[in-house]
């Protein structure tokens, strides 16, 4: 009998019964009480009655009203002609805020009039970091953000270290992946690599490259020039 959810991948936890019934401030608050190790971002109802979405650690968790059960997994809406995974919507539009307010964070480099966006989280040293840079030569009218995480070796800290506490970060990127001319500069300046690092995992980003588009779209990591077009066309027209 197919239901008008499915669960996939879940992960059932015990929590305690009896939870008075209320409101998302309860759920909110029973919640905490129970996983106080959990940060949690928001609680909202979802479409379906009795059922609230619960956002903690960047993660998408589901419950009923009294907290009775938590699910997480990949909510389906099957009331329509397609199936609507809901959860992917979301997890989406999570990561699209999520990058958006995390710009301060990046290299920022803009190609023509810079009305297409792309994330990406780099390694200096990633030798498909350097491929992939010239991909990104052949995209026009794009801003890039570039999260430097250095995850390959020590030494990739100091180049990325380079080339934040450079006077111009985009073209100091811009010659070290494109001509391997390393930044020569004893600045200090303080850098995003800790928080870097936490906005990787709270992605569960594996490696580098890891490519973003402006809809929370994680399109890969070595995407050639061709595809990544495409990818761009296709949140442009939504």
């Amino acid at each position: 009998m197919v239901r008008w959810v499915i669960v996939v991948f879940s992960v059932l936890f015990a929590l305690m019964a009896g939870v008075a019934q209320g409101g998302e401030s309860e759920i909110r608050q029973a919640f905490q009480k129970k996983f106080p190790q959990a940060a949690v971002e928001s609680i909202a109802p979802t479409p379906f009655a009795g059922i609230y979405e619960i956002v903690f650690n960047g993660q998408i968790a589901y419950t009923d009203d009294k907290l009775s059960f938590v699910f997480i997994g990949s909510l389906y809406d099957l009331r329509g002609a397609e199936r609507r995974n809901l959860t992917q919507e979301r997890s989406s539009e999570l990561a699209a805020q999520t990058l958006q307010q995390s710009t301060a964070l990046a290299i920022k480099r803009v190609r023509g009039n810079g009305k297409r966006v792309i994330y990406t989280f780099e390694d200096p040293n990633c030798t498909y970091c350097k491929k992939f840079q010239k991909e990104l030569l052949k995209i026009s009218d794009v801003t890039i953000y570039t999260f430097l995480w250095p995850i390959l070796s020590p030494d990739s800290v100091e180049k990325s270290k380079a080339v934040w506490c450079s006077n111009d970060r985009a073209k100091a990127w811009d010659d070290l992946m494109s001509n391997g001319i390393v930044p020569k500069n004893d600045r200090k300046c303080d850098n995003p690599l800790a928080k870097n690092a936490e906005l990787a995992q709270r992605f569960g980003v594996r490696g580098t490259p890891a490519v973003y588009l402006a809809d929370g779209q994680q399109v890969g990591g070595f995407v050639v020039a061709e595809k990544l077009e495409q990818a761009l066309v296709s949140v442009s027209s939504k």
